[in-house]
Parts: C-alpha cells; structure tokens; sequence
C-alpha cells in the first residue's frame, strides 16, 4: 500500500517553478511509492487551512502544460510559521495522513521545512520533508545554483543589452538609464545584466552590486559623471535594495515594509536617483523597473533552467521515496566542457535563514563589473551567449 505525497509552493514565483512541480509529479508517478499526490493551495497556507487539490487526478492536457507555464500553479505564500503555526501543520498533516511532504522554495522556505520536520520528529511523527530549491536570488547556500536564477539571468541580460542599444542611439535626448534590478542583498541578479555585453562600452557600464556600495549619494552621482564623460551615456544597474556603505537606503527612502521573515522592504531607487541625476548632474535620464514580470516572463526561460528545475523536482520525490528527509536538493556542477550538473543533496540547516552572497572573484577590481570567471560560470545557465546584433560598419558614402 503507498502513502499519500503533498507538494506546494512557497516565495517569488518564477519562469520555471512549475517545472518542478511538473517533475516532482512525474517521479512520484514512476515511483510506485505514492498512491496519492497532493497539492497545497498558497504554500504553508494551504496545509493550516486544509486546502488541498488532487494534483495525480489532473487532466493530462493540464499536467503536458504544467511545465511550462510560468507562475505558481498552486499559489505562493511568504508566511513565517511560529510554533503555534507548526503544531496546527502537523494536527492538518496528520488528519489527511501525509507522510512525504516535498517543499518548492527558497532559505525562507527551508526554515519552514526544517521547523516543521523537527516538530514531526520531535512528536514522533513519521513525516518526511525535503526542499526543491527555488530562487531568482541565487542565494542558498549548498548548491551551485538554484532553478529560476537562469531564466531571469536571460530576460536582464536580453534587457539590458536592448537597453543600452536604445541609450545609444538616443543618447542627445536621454543619456543616462537605470535599470532596477532584484535580488535582495546578494548580486547575482545585477552581475547577469552584463552576459550580454561584449565590449566595455556596451551596457551596462556601471553596476552597484549590494556587496559593494558607493560611500553616499554624492559619490553615486560622482561615478555617474565620469562614466558619461568617458563613453557619453551610461546604462547603471542598480538593485532595489541599494544602500550607502552606512547601510542607509541611498535615495533616502526610509523601510517602508518588513516581511515576516525580517526582510526589509524600501521603496525602489530608481525614480529618487534619476531625479538626483537631473537635478544634479544636469543630464536627462529614465530608469526602468522590470520588477516581478523579470522573474516569471516564460518568452526568455531559459531551457537549461527549466530541465534543472524539473531535475531538482524528480530528485526530492525520489529521496523521499528512499525514506530521506531534513535535506534540500542542490545541483553540482560536475564538468564545464560542456557544462553538466547532478543533483545532490544538503541538510536543511545548512540553508535555512542564510545569503550567499556573490564571490568577490566575480566582482572586476573596480567594483562595477563582473570578472570573466563570472561570464564562465553563469552564461551555461542562460543557455550560453546570447544572439548577436548588428552594428553598422562606419562607411562613407
């Protein structure tokens, strides 16, 4: 006789999400272990609140689509779980007789697997859980990379690149662009935003990684001056959390909201420091904000993304099947030439509540650009380098 399967979904949807879920499916299908597999409306929400669909049941036309379709099929949630909120977990989980529990998420999410997975262990419940990792960040530790980071990598390196072109050739009217990018306090997102450039001056020529902030305003606006004096228009990364080096929100916006897991959320600094920028330097300038269609825009997924993602998905259902539990999935870069990964494994402890930052050997020595070991590294994620564009020979007639 099998035991029933719960899957669900928890933080920032992605472009390949559902990828995992579709994975996930698929091996507990093969398995033979489950005779069940369920899924949890709204992540942790939907297991306190018993919200549940029947996902073995879907129509196959649905499930052929699954994996594909960017977003969160079953809904997300961002909620922390207190103890009263794990024991309720656990009561919910025990009524409808789960046994394996495979959660799709980021360092937030594998606190709530671990917190719960102790709970089970320590009520002598037999529950096991593991964690799908899932993160536009890049951020968790044990893993080379985590699914959804390859696909919003390709939207801002093709964004940035068809930014900078528009700068180019605009550049009398609007010189300066910002591009706000995501990722929280890590630079993975802003280091993808230069895949696409093949020469020094081609955008982006500046990127203020969060691991390296310009010292105040005044130096943000002196290093935007001299890049605009060097190449005559300057395509500027700058995360949504860009802070000073006093750790002061560097357009000056107080927090305008912190999330349960103590996440501090500022008004973006795109609009305050163009309107520095004018007001300062005396150069017209625009900032764009691809914000959360970045993460899940399914026309620039990336299919090395999407085949980890299903990876990562297949991997936890079948340690699970082998009775593992406690661990999130990771994947190892095994081979560069060509580029290879298997899926492993790491103790939930090891991930929960943590920030990979991003290496210094990716940062270039002024801080503003990334390395080539950067480019090496990340362009097998995108699914290497991007098409070419033309530029017109310089011919007199």
């Amino acid at each position: 006789m099998g035991e029933k399967l719960l899957l669900a979904q928890s933080g920032g949807a992605t472009a390949v999400i559902n990828g995992s879920l579709s994975g996930a499916i698929e091996a507990a299908r093969r398995s033979g272990r489950f005779n069940a597999i369920i899924g949890a409306r709204n992540g942790i929400d939907g297991v306190l609140s018993g919200s549940f669909v029947d996902l073995g049941r879907q129509p196959e036309s649905v499930l052929s689509l699954l994996r594909r379709t960017p977003s969160a099929a079953l809904g997300t949630t961002r909620r922390k779980l207190t103890d009263d909120d794990a024991e309720q977990a656990l009561s919910v989980l025990r009524a409808h007789d789960v046994h394996a529990f495979a959660y799709i998420g980021g360092n937030d999410s594998a606190d709530t697997a671990l917190h719960l997975g102790r709970l089970a262990l320590d009520a002598g419940y037999p529950l096991r859980i593991v964690s799908i990792p899932k993160t536009i960040d890049n951020d968790l530790e044990g893993t080379d990379h985590c699914p959804g980071y390859g696909s919003i990598a390709r939207f801002l390196a093709l964004a940035t690149r068809d930014a900078g072109l528009d700068t180019e050739a605009t550049q009398a009217l609007y010189p300066v662009k910002l591009i706000e990018v995501m990722g929280r306090h890590a630079g993975w997102v802003a280091a993808a935003t230069a895949l696409g450039q093949q020469q020094p001056e081609e955008a982006p020529q500046l990127i203020f990684f969060p691991e390296r902030p310009p010292r105040d305003l005044d130096h943000f606006l002196s290093e935007i001056q001299q890049t605009y004096e060097r190449f005559g228009r300057v395509v500027a990364i700058v995360p949504e959390t860009l802070r000073d080096a006093n750790g002061a929100p560097i357009a000056g916006d107080g927090v305008a909201w912190t999330d349960p897991f103590g996440h501090q959320y500022t008004p973006g600094p795109g609009p305050g420091l163009t309107r520095a920028i004018e007001a300062q330097l005396g150069h017209r300038a625009r900032f764009d904000k691809p914000g959360t269609i970045a993460r899940m825009y399914a026309d620039s997924l990336s299919e090395t993304d999407l085949a980890e993602a299903v990876l990562a998905g297949a991997t936890a259902v079948d340690l699970l099947a082998q009775g593992t539990s406690g661990v999130m999935v990771t994947l190892e870069r095994t081979n560069d030439d060509p580029y290879q990964v298997r899926a492993g494994s790491v103790d939930l402890s090891q991930v929960a509540n943590r920030e990979r930052l991003l290496p210094d050997a990716f940062i270039a020595p002024n801080g503003r650009s990334v390395t080539p070991a950067f480019r090496h590294y990340a362009l097998p994620l995108i699914d290497g380098p991007l098409p070419p564009v033309a530029r017109l020979a310089d011919i007199t007639p």
